[in-house]
């Protein structure tokens, strides 16, 4: 079978993406390294950035041959890519098997927008551990879209690196479009007239197609819809279950009537599954009293715009509505925070005491330990109130932040303030 050789188009056409370096980093330590997220996010392009040979498992021809003949398929040029590989699962344990035999570093990738089916976990005998690595990958952040400067950036304010500093000020329009864009890579350029047709194009083929993948039960499409809108009408929150369930049923019509809790839970993991959600854990710090801190995470799709297109919402609805704008808002700031974090293999959380309802929209903590307090607002009329409120944490928490910022969306300026010493930006200066 003819190799696929890729060099040209990664030559001219790849965009550079945040995991790039932690990718040549495993391709020296692994011998198979494994891209998971959403589908149309970018993984497959950049699999191939690095690869030499690649074998698409979506096309029968090459399905039927890995099955019956599976060495075919992990046989060429290294890098070699297998995109989709979970279509069949045996070559989890074939591609360690290749690992081991001569101990070479960074012979596969291997690419998917799903997790692995019950029934086709029985299929892989071993973890992969010391042999694969996982790497998740996401939508775009505006640093890689080209939509941030970058000129500020989580290590820079770690150091408390002082900044002073005017720049252009992004205007509502300008943030609407990059949240209803969202940040997928062949979306990036997409006229403002036509943003939102990617964004829908995606729920709708999950609606149709990927969301039937699980063949363990029947699922009513219908349903789904209602689930995913429901999490849109609530991106950014704490949302319970019941929330949910209510939330669907005061929508919905006898058709699409969900009777139960199970039922959501069980539609929300197939979501899960295809990596269209993401989760934003509680913080654990000690707070006043440990008792009153909320445990619940907060939900998100896995980009603001699905949120979006779930809801119909346009630049110009998003615009005329500051209140859902602002939801939709820290959605797309979190997305970017949670990349740049992982990025530093740190982790991204959310803090809440039950209590008082005092919160801080984004905990990010590093690697060693120490953390930050994010305040996410989208007008500059809020800078003194979300300095209030990362001062008011402050006052309350055992153990102080290394910084705080205010990510402020419509901010013209890169400062760190004398007095308080918190940072205010906006995300287009982040990286």
């Amino acid at each position: 079978m003819k190799e696929v050789i890729c060099m040209p188009l990664t030559k001219e056409n790849y965009k550079k993406r945040i995991i790039d370096d932690k990718i040549k980093i495993y391709l020296k330590l692994f011998g198979a390294i494994s891209i998971e997220g959403p589908k149309w996010c970018g993984k497959t392009w950049t699999a191939l950035n690095f690869s030499e040979t690649a074998y698409y498992l979506f096309e029968d021809s090459i399905v039927n041959l890995a099955k019956d003949n599976p060495e075919t398929v992990l046989s060429g040029k290294y890098p070699i890519l297998i995109d989709e590989w979970q279509i069949v699962p045996t070559l989890w344990d074939k591609v360690r098997y290749e690992c081991d035999k001569d101990k070479t570093k960074g012979k596969f990738f291997l690419t998917g927008s799903t997790t692995l089916e019950e029934e086709s976990k029985e299929k892989v005998h071993h973890s992969g551990a010391g042999r694969i690595a996982t790497i998740q990958m996401y939508p775009m952040s505006l640093y890689e879209s080209g939509d941030s400067t970058g000129e500020i950036s989580l290590m820079d304010m770690y150091n408390q690196k002082k900044f002073n500093k005017i720049i252009k000020q992004k205007t509502p329009e300008e943030l609407a479009y990059y949240t209803v864009r969202g940040g997928w890579p062949e979306n990036v350029d997409a006229k403002k007239d036509c943003v939102q047709i990617l964004p829908k194009e995606y729920i709708n083929a999950l609606l149709k197609k990927d969301m039937h993948q699980r063949l363990d039960k029947k699922r009513d499409s219908r349903k789904m819809e209602m689930i995913i809108k429901s999490l849109a009408r609530n991106e950014s929150t704490v949302v319970s279950f019941e929330t949910i369930l209510k939330d669907v049923g005061e929508y919905s019509d006898k058709y699409e009537k969900i009777d139960d809790r199970r039922t959501v839970i069980d539609y929300i993991g197939v979501l899960d599954d295809l990596y269209f959600t993401t989760y934003q854990e509680a913080y654990k710090v000690n707070y006043r009293s440990s008792d009153r801190i909320g445990k619940s995470s907060k939900r998100h799709l896995v980009d603001p715009s699905l949120s979006c297109a779930a809801l119909g919402l346009t630049i110009d609805k998003l615009v005329n509505d500051f209140k859902t704008f602002g939801y939709m808002f820290e959605a797309l700031v979190e997305r970017d925070l949670r990349i740049y974090i992982e990025n530093l293999n740190g982790h991204l959380y959310h803090f809440r005491d039950n209590l008082s309802g005092d919160e801080v929209d984004a905990i990010v903590e590093f690697e060693d330990g120490e953390y930050a307090a994010i305040e996410i607002k989208l007008s500059n009329t809020k800078i003194d109130e979300a300095k209030e409120s990362l001062l008011k944490f402050y006052e309350n928490v055992s153990k102080k932040p290394k910084f705080m910022c205010a990510i402020i969306g419509t901010c013209n300026c890169i400062i760190k303030d004398e007095k308080t010493g918190i940072y205010i930006i906006p995300p287009t200066a982040l990286k």
